[in-house]
């Protein structure tokens, strides 16, 4: 997700999870090829990660897989879904969906440039596109490209007369229809996404499909991901992290960060729903706000702010 799921939540999200396979914000090829700063930067700790690419030039794609490849990246994702205007402006991402072959043209050039995993993300149509005959065509002509496998977010996108917020909730979801597609092919790994709020969603989810993406719900409340391991990954655990032993365990990351000129607010803002529904979170995302911003913001800012919740440190697995 643009501005949200950037190096520094990822690191937390792997704090919370081993096992799950973490996406970097959409990067265009753009900005890898041309831009000044280094787009490509991540944490080792973070792996498994895919990197998300928006583009629409073959060549281009070709040269960022290969980049991303050289530098440590698990899988390359090409992002055919988001409908913002920064990417509709810049001729891809949903925009692609019109054009079938260049989408394919494009999973061709990144098949030959690198030898991991190449993936999509798409919606179930745009616009006027939305029969299952289309999305069905879509998927063929992807799996015979080459495509390792697809991520269908189960809304239409509208690129007309709908805002990109609105695009993320105001069309119908249909998972059915993503169900029936993964019935049609069998031998594609077909992961699911879209207003999925829960494990327990999920769980349910992956009773008909490979895999399942989640963005913003995890956003808003990222403890959820302490219990991913053991109910999604059958991975047993002893003992759970509580949520300041999460956030602690980020500190030499945190302190690392800092020594280096960065600022506390940069990390300390995907910090702010790690005590969702919990009493006095209001307390903690308050100080949190209102002090990780000035200058010489340092760990005491959220030792400070976790003084407001209860300690959960004893909570373990069940």
């Amino acid at each position: 997700m643009l501005d949200l799921t950037d190096r520094h939540f990822r690191y937390l999200c792997r704090i919370l999870s081993k096992n799950m396979l973490l996406y970097t914000e959409l990067v265009t090829t753009g900005a890898i090829i041309y831009g000044k700063g280094d787009y490509l930067a991540y944490n080792q700790e973070e792996h498994p990660v895919s990197l998300q690419l928006g583009g629409a030039n073959p060549e281009h794609l070709a040269i960022c897989a290969r980049k991303g490849k050289d530098r440590g990246y698990d899988e390359i994702n090409l992002n055919v879904g988001c409908p913002s205007d920064r990417v509709q402006n810049g001729s891809f991402g949903a925009v692609l969906m019109r054009s079938p072959e260049l989408v394919c043209d494009c999973i061709k050039a990144m098949k030959d440039a690198v030898d991991i995993p190449v993936t999509v993300k798409t919606r179930l149509g745009v616009d006027e596109l939305n029969s299952y005959d289309y999305i069905h065509s879509f998927l063929d002509k992807m799996i015979q490209a080459g495509v390792d496998g697809v991520t269908l977010h189960a809304r239409m996108a509208f690129l007309k007369g709908m805002s990109p917020k609105e695009n993320r909730d105001k069309p119908p979801l249909d998972y059915e229809r993503v169900y029936a597609l993964k019935k049609d092919f069998p031998q594609l790994h077909l992961s699911i996404n879209g207003n999925i709020n829960s494990l327990n969603d999920a769980l349910k989810h992956l009773e008909h499909v490979d895999g399942v993406m989640m963005g913003r719900a995890i956003y808003q409340n990222p403890y959820m991901l302490a219990d991913a391991d053991e109910l999604i990954f059958g991975e047993k655990q002893t003992r759970k992290l509580s949520r300041k032993e999460c956030i602690r365990a980020c500190y030499p990351y945190i302190e690392n960060y800092l020594s280096q000129g960065g600022a506390l607010k940069h990390i300390s803002r995907h910090f702010l729903g790690m005590f969702n529904n919990c009493p006095n979170s209001r307390q903690y995302r308050q100080y949190i706000a209102m002090n990780h911003y000035k200058e010489g913001a340092d760990l005491k800012v959220l030792e400070t702010a976790m003084s407001f919740v209860p300690d959960d440190s004893e909570q373990t697995a069940s």
